[in-house]
């Protein structure tokens, strides 16, 4: 399969192009598009033969359920079974936005997409080129992160290309994404909301709209447990992961720092290649083979925008470790650090 790969900016949007990836995605093919946290590989929603693509492509497993993004809230009453009154109010003030809500399915709604639960994960993107395709195609897309399952999510579409190219029919172009983390997955089908991942819409912001917000005890927690079926996409298996062996360190800074050090150290007298993933107030103070900085410590959104960016760049530079900060687990930070301990497959070093 050739991929066709198209330029396209949110401000002057090609009716053409839009029109050529809508026609795609209405016969049972497969687009990537931008959005604001990652772009997303799309297929109909409601079709089973698109949602068996989407998993073929990605190698991604199949009770892995996909996320439905639509461009109006009503079409929540066509997706749900039943639409909780708190769905309308979050959608009042976060969509469209980085926030996918999770409610009982209708019958219109394959069990391919869903992974075969009787739940629906739906969002609307904040962007206008995922709105418009959406509304130009007439279908509601399924759309997963644009990578190979595993892999660090795409936030621009070079990262799409390197993955996928010759394994999906159409790529979009709209240059770099502004979040760079999936959206916040909250569950509404329980009695207390539950935020099954967290991400730029943070606990407290959720709470300030509807109350009470519990989190899933599974989000921080130093390990996995294989026999959970996932109920929202991330939560079971190991995701964002670079090619290198990744190790997370935690601790008071200089301590971090002097372990990280000793660690490297021990990997390259082995004739290991070391990363050091880095922050612009420690960068200086670390020495191994290649040491990059993911921002301030003080600019979560930075972290945030560009930690799938470094993870991708270590696998360029073939390095064989990667050592990491940790990051305080509070608003994105949390989110942040969700993502880092599935891309290090939970191997984490207090000190």
């Amino acid at each position: 399969m050739k991929t066709i790969v198209k330029k396209i900016n949110e401000q002057d949007m090609e009716p053409g192009c839009l029109r050529e990836a809508a026609t795609i995605l209405k016969e049972e093919g497969l687009v990537a598009f931008p959005t604001e946290t990652v772009y997303g590989l799309g297929g109909d929603a409601l079709d089973f033969e698109a949602a068996k693509k989407i998993y073929a492509a990605k190698g991604r497993p199949s009770d892995n359920p996909l996320i439905v993004h639509i461009a109006d809230v009503d079409s929540l009453e066509v997706l749900a079974k039943e639409v909780p009154e708190k769905a309308y109010i979050l959608a009042k003030h976060f969509w469209p936005g980085p926030l996918t809500m999770i409610m009982k399915k209708s019958e219109v709604v394959p069990n391919g997409t869903t992974g075969g639960l009787d739940t629906v994960a739906i969002r609307m993107p904040n962007n206008k080129i995922a709105l418009q395709l959406i509304r130009e195609s007439g279908v509601y897309i399924a759309a997963p992160s644009a990578n190979t399952s595993g892999r660090p999510s795409p936030t621009k579409a070079e990262h799409v290309v390197e993955d996928l190219s010759g394994k999906i029919d159409m790529i979009l172009d709209g240059g770099p994404v502004g979040i760079g983390l999936e959206s916040t997955i909250l569950d509404l089908t329980g009695e207390i909301p539950t935020i099954l991942r967290p991400g730029y819409i943070t606990k407290e912001m959720l709470e300030e709209v509807i109350g009470p917000v519990t989190i899933d005890k599974a989000i921080l927690s130093k390990n996995i447990d294989p026999n959970v079926k996932p109920k929202a996409p991330g939560m079971k298996y190991k995701h964002y992961a670079p090619k290198a062996d990744l190790t997370i360190v935690e601790g008071p800074v200089n301590a971090v720092v002097r372990e990280i050090n000793a660690l490297a150290k021990k990997q390259r007298e082995q004739g290991k290649c070391v990363g050091i993933i880095a922050t612009d107030e420690t960068y200086a103070k670390y020495q191994a083979d290649v040491v990059k900085t993911i921002g301030s410590r003080e600019d979560e959104e930075q972290i945030a925008r560009g930690l799938y960016g470094i993870l991708r760049d270590f696998d360029e530079l073939k390095v064989d470790v990667i050592y990491s900060e940790g990051f305080a687990e509070s608003n994105l930070g949390q989110a942040i650090m969700n993502r880092l301990l599935k891309a290090a497959g939970y191997q984490v070093v207090e000190v």
